[in-house]
């Protein structure tokens, strides 16, 4: 959007510069004139990962600067349609008294940024560096006069990326992007499924698929979980791209509404692929890993899972259930663990109705 203020923020490394890189050639080559501000780089770096991607060739203006009054002096002279600030915690404003990157330094600077772009129309690009909670550091004003805050995620060692917009005043939120990392940079995935769930075949106990959706776009990923038994007093709750407060939980309503004993054994759960899992929906397909693993019997094949389950152990119905099992459909599932669908809602996947948490532990032959 013209006059727009959009904030990128990820991990060191995770491929943000890359990212912005090849969206300021590919946008340079439609004709926008585009402008290219680094902090943390020389020039001739700029140019080199350039070279690599494959997009030295794009009219892409580039200026390795941290001074504000410089980069606004050069930005009011060559008003570009989009500008790209790479990072604001390196820039610094010479009327404040604090070091680069300082919770003043950066309000100033990107206050003075978002006023450039508001008067001008141009759309301003900043990236954020974060914390190591994941949070994007500095102050939250940042974000508040910003139009768009989005994540730029990605596991080290996993070669794919997830692109994450968690406010937008200018469409829906928690929409994703999925991109795997090449040599040549970022490539989209059209299909991030078939991404997350890795070969297919058997699984071993312990691995359920759940059907998520993110924002509009169904997603297919495999939770494992590991139940073993503990050297220690204490037992061990360890959780990977999932809520640990929604795993107790998850536990404590096995144990009193099923009867399945976790006394004694620690406890692992791990969204295979390093994706992070934020939705309710995905209730019932941690429960069916859980008590896969406990019972050591893997679940039945070419199936996936997904439903809310409240404390009393009722199953409660997810949004978009229709989508969930299209996709799982598509991909060669055919059949699945989930609440009661509604009539019309026929698919070519079979739904085992589930009420309550019980029918799953008896459906996977570890009821009471």
């Amino acid at each position: 959007m013209p006059a727009s203020a959009i904030l990128i923020g990820g991990d060191p490394g995770v491929g943000k510069s890359t990212l912005l890189l090849q969206a300021a050639a590919a946008l340079a080559r439609r004709g926008m004139s585009v402008a290219y501000v680094t902090g943390e780089e020389a020039e001739a770096q700029v140019q080199e990962r350039a070279r690599r991607l494959g997009a030295a060739s794009a009219p892409v203006q580039l200026a390795a600067e941290t001074d504000l009054r410089k980069i606004l002096e050069g930005l009011k002279a060559l008003r570009p349609d989009v500008v790209i600030v790479d990072s604001i915690q390196t820039v610094w404003a010479d009327g404040v008294e604090a070091a680069p990157g300082t919770v003043a330094q950066v309000r100033a600077c990107a206050h003075e940024l978002v006023r450039f772009a508001k008067k001008s129309g141009a759309v301003l690009i900043l990236v954020g560096h974060v914390t190591k909670d994941g949070q994007i550091a500095g102050p939250r004003v940042v974000e508040h006069l910003v139009d768009a805050v989005i994540y730029f995620e990605g596991e080290r060692g996993m070669p794919f990326r997830i692109l994450r917009a968690v406010k937008n005043r200018f469409g829906p939120t928690d929409e994703i992007g999925v991109f795997e990392m090449v040599e040549q940079g970022l490539v989209e995935t059209p299909n991030p499924s078939a991404l997350f769930l890795g070969e297919s075949g058997e699984r071993a106990s312990g691995a359920a698929v759940f059907a998520g959706v993110e924002g509009s776009r169904p997603v297919l990923v495999e939770i494992q979980a590991l139940a073993a038994q503990s050297a220690y007093g204490t037992p061990r709750r360890a959780v990977v791209g999932w809520d640990s407060a929604r795993l107790a939980m998850i536990l404590a309503v096995l144990e009193t509404r099923c009867g399945l004993s976790f006394a004694g054994r620690d406890v692992y759960l791990s969204v295979a692929g390093g994706l992070r899992i934020t939705e309710p929906a995905a209730d019932l397909a941690v429960a069916a890993a859980l008590i896969s693993s406990l019972t050591d019997t893997p679940l039945p094949k070419g199936c996936v899972a997904f439903g809310e389950v409240a404390l009393s152990g009722e199953v409660r119905p997810a949004g978009r259930s229709d989508l969930r099992l299209k996709e799982a459909a598509k991909l060669g599932f055919e059949s699945a663990f989930a609440p009661a669908q509604k009539k019309g809602a026929g698919t070519a996947v079979k739904v085992r109705a589930i009420s309550h948490i019980s029918a799953l532990a008896a459906a996977l032959g570890a009821g009471e």
